[in-house]
């Protein structure tokens, strides 16, 4: 079988979010074939998201049914022409920002359960805490072992539930407030990314502050942000500063991956009922007025703040519904950073044709 026959083959695989086969999307980089044997790099940028590994199975599948060996491997074209060195974390594949209009609706909740439920999943993750002024996500994982420092002064993170870590709260006193204008933000924030050994990772996962002040506008003009989480609670209140973040991400051209609807219905142990104390379905409704996806809703459980005192993320607990509203959201995120890659790899190829038939 040669190479052609091959990618006709892969016509039949569907991509079931963009619509298309992957050969019609321009998904398929590169068909090598010697013998039985038949390298394919598939352009596919989120590990394990389910979608994505779902594809790259079906092509597996496919051809090991045709009697060949697949060997496959998974590339996002790079376009922006910057060389390795030139690159801000150029090792990393994906920053994921999570952020929040306002404090309190649980942004580090769910920045902390995504990194983990990512690594869970079989990523190499890191979480680095950039809320400078109030940094809590080692408590939230019970990290108190500092990062260790190499000989070049760049910090090695110290790693908890296979997520590599990175907080202000490692470098400042536990009681120490921390008092900085936007300059001093935006050299904390450079030093805290680039000189830090992240190492080959699949997601960062970056905690930001509540608001849209210095530290998120430093964040999206010096870091490669692949897509951002906004995080809200169903009330009015909590939507209007929902509102301003997406504007904050609309302007820097930065990809919404969705909306997580925090503190949703409360399950009372006591008489049995559900009752809905921050209201209902405002995240979701949120989501369907500016046409973004809804991630998922996570109940309001006692035990996502027991969880986050005693360092035990939610979404490790196999046999908890609220940890299983965790793996819903982390496995959408997944996915819905997979069709950013995807779509933007299928566009740029279908301008490619466009130009060269001209």
């Amino acid at each position: 079988m040669d190479e052609d026959a091959v990618r006709d083959r892969l016509r039949t695989v569907e991509d079931p979010e963009l619509g298309d086969d992957i050969v019609s999307l321009g998904l398929v980089n590169e068909i090598t074939v010697d013998g039985d044997r038949v390298d394919i790099d598939l352009a596919l940028g989120a590990p394990y998201s389910p979608t994505e590994s779902d594809i790259a199975a079906t092509v597996r599948e496919l051809l090991e049914d045709a009697g060949l060996e697949p060997d496959l491997s998974a590339s996002v074209p790079d376009r922006d022409d910057l060389t390795t060195d030139e690159q801000v974390l150029p090792n990393v594949k994906n920053v994921i920002a999570v952020a929040s209009g306002k404090g309190g609706v649980g942004k580090s909740t769910v920045a902390v359960n995504l990194a983990a439920g990512l690594s869970q999943l079989g990523a190499r993750v890191g979480l680095f805490d950039a809320d400078v002024y109030g940094p809590n996500v080692p408590r939230m994982v019970d990290a108190d072992e500092p990062p260790m420092a190499t000989e070049d002064e760049t910090l090695v993170p110290p790693e908890k539930y296979g997520v590599k870590l990175m907080s202000m709260a490692f470098l400042t006193g536990e009681d120490d407030p921390v008092i900085w204008r936007g300059p001093m933000v935006h050299k904390v924030i450079t030093q805290l990314t680039e000189d830090v050994e992240w190492g080959h990772l699949d997601y960062l996962v970056v905690d930001l502050p509540p608001g849209t002040g210095d530290t998120q506008l430093t964040m999206l003009q010096t870091m490669p942000v692949t897509g951002a989480v906004i995080v809200t609670t169903p009330q009015d209140v909590a939507l209007d500063d929902a509102r301003k973040g997406l504007e904050m991400f609309a302007k820097h051209d930065t990809v919404v991956l969705g909306i997580a609807e925090n503190m949703s219905t409360f399950a009372c142990p006591d008489c049995g009922g559900e009752h809905d104390i921050f209201g209902s379905g405002g995240g979701e409704e949120f989501a369907d007025t500016h046409e973004l996806p809804f991630l998922g809703s996570i109940p309001l459980d006692p035990a996502v703040r027991e969880g986050g005192d005693g360092g035990e993320p939610t979404v490790l607990e196999d046999d908890s519904a609220t940890g299983e509203a965790f793996r819903t959201i982390t496995e959408n995120v997944a996915n819905n950073t997979g069709i950013v890659h995807r779509r933007s790899v299928s566009q740029g190829r279908r301008n490619e044709a466009i130009s060269s038939d001209r």
